[in-house]
């Protein structure tokens, strides 16, 4: 269930026999064509698709990451990793307090990966809990199903093409886009990253048929769902 359509008093009933939840990360950034909060709207969908049929809470995407990179592009906010870090403490802290004891944080930016230890710090300060760290996107099976459609993708590519995360009225690019000199990258700031990646794709197709995206999807929200059914 949505944390944003339950009320406190079924969250505490559903606490009286169950302690897992689920938290989204996302980012807002630069996507080239799609939507500045592709992070943010992927990693939310796959968390409530996959916990729908388990009943458990999802609760709302955090919508800003670590992206100091995109700060060229209009549109893109970036967190200190300091700040961001905390946030996600705070938010754990919160989350042990009102009950929960098995937590897993579903990532939709690889940028906020940084925040892996807080997780560990979290565990080691409070005796009893879980905590899951998955990058939904490229956790095995799904990455697995995006090589066997198409090997070529990357960030703003197609697969982050969903109905969901595509803006209304804009048409995407036909054209097959080659893959950016990520060597380049490693050591450039905002301005150089965006002359380098240009509209913000970082190589291959634009999009694909909605029947190869619905087949990523089905994999990325049973391999998801496997974690949070899994804790052993």
């Amino acid at each position: 269930m949505r944390v944003s359509e339950a009320n406190w008093f079924q969250v505490e009933e559903y606490l009286k026999h169950d302690d897992r939840a689920v938290l989204p990360l996302g980012s807002t950034e630069q996507h080239a064509y799609l939507s500045l909060a592709v992070d943010s709207i992927l990693s939310e969908k796959v968390s409530v698709d996959a916990a729908a049929p388990l009943g458990v809470p999802v609760f709302p995407a955090i919508p800003f990451g670590i992206t100091p990179y995109f700060m060229a592009y209009p549109g893109s906010i970036s967190l200190k990793a300091a700040t961001y870090m905390q946030v996600v403490r705070d938010v754990l802290d919160s989350l042990y307090t009102t009950g929960f004891r098995k937590i897993l944080i579903v990532n939709g930016h690889g940028g906020n990966s940084p925040v892996q230890p807080v997780t560990m710090e979290f565990m080691t300060d409070r005796p009893g809990t879980r905590v899951k760290f998955h990058n939904w996107w490229n956790s095995p099976k799904t990455w697995a199903k995006v090589k066997e459609i198409d090997p070529v993708a990357s960030h703003a590519s197609w697969m982050e093409n969903f109905p969901w995360t595509r803006i209304e009225g804009v048409e995407q690019p036909t054209q097959r886009k080659p893959y950016v000199p990520f060597d380049k990258l490693k050591d450039r700031g905002p301005e150089a990253v965006r002359e380098i990646i240009g509209d913000g794709n970082y190589g291959g197709l634009y999009e694909r048929s909605d029947e190869d995206m619905n087949a990523l999807w089905s994999v990325a929200v049973a391999e998801t769902r496997g974690l949070l059914e899994d804790w052993s």
